[in-house]
């Protein structure tokens, strides 16, 4: 009798001292794939939003004034050589980078996704490409206006060459210093993403181990 109620507990502690197999997996799955939306909709949400309501204001006003500079040229076409910059087009197709990367931003702030998280950073490395450029670009612009004053001299209207160039660098110091933002911004961005991503892989791969 003895022998078979030490045979019966037996089994009794085997089956409470293993948990089933079926009650460990979900918990495995909740750690590697739903806790990095959670933990990117709690800790990067404010900043997002943020970052994506300077980068849309950035880019609509260097969309103005580019748009207002176009308009100089056409006024002041005598002295287009200041505008130098409305023939690379940048004020155009620069801010439109800027407003559909801050877009994503804080759409992904709100409602986080996969799918957005991985538009949202692709987006930002190219606005930052596009920053990067339009910098050389508005550089080149300053520089050739730079030596452009000295050609004032010889102009007939030489008041109003020298005022439409101190203009000319007004708008340009503008659109760099708001470019310089964007360019500082998207790297931000994308950096923010970097680190992210390694960190929620690392507790991923760490996940399954500390479980089993």
């Amino acid at each position: 009798m003895a022998s078979q109620e030490v045979g019966n507990e037996e089994p009794r502690i085997a089956s409470t001292g293993s948990p089933p197999a079926s009650q460990a997996e979900p918990e495995v799955i909740n750690n590697s794939v739903y806790q990095p939306i959670g933990e990117l909709q709690n800790h990067l949400k404010e900043k997002l939003q943020a970052f994506g309501a300077v980068q849309i204001l950035s880019g609509a006003i260097i969309l103005v004034l580019g748009v207002f500079l176009g308009s100089l040229r056409n006024i002041f076409h005598f002295f287009s050589v200041f505008f130098f910059i409305f023939y690379t087009a940048y004020p155009l197709w620069g801010p439109i980078f800027f407003i559909v990367s801050g877009s994503l931003s804080v759409v992904t702030g709100r409602k986080p996704t996969r799918a957005l998280v991985q538009n949202t950073f692709g987006m930002n490395i190219a606005s930052a490409t596009v920053a990067l450029v339009g910098f050389v670009f508005l550089s080149i612009n300053l520089a050739v206006n730079k030596q452009s004053f000295k050609n004032c001299e010889a102009s007939q209207s030489q008041d109003l060459c020298i005022y439409v160039g101190i203009f000319s660098n007004g708008l340009m110091s503008v659109m760099l210093i708001l470019t310089l933002l964007e360019l500082c911004i998207s790297i931000s961005v994308s950096a923010m993403w970097c680190v992210e991503s390694s960190r929620n892989s690392t507790e991923v791969i760490s996940t399954p181990s500390n479980s089993v």
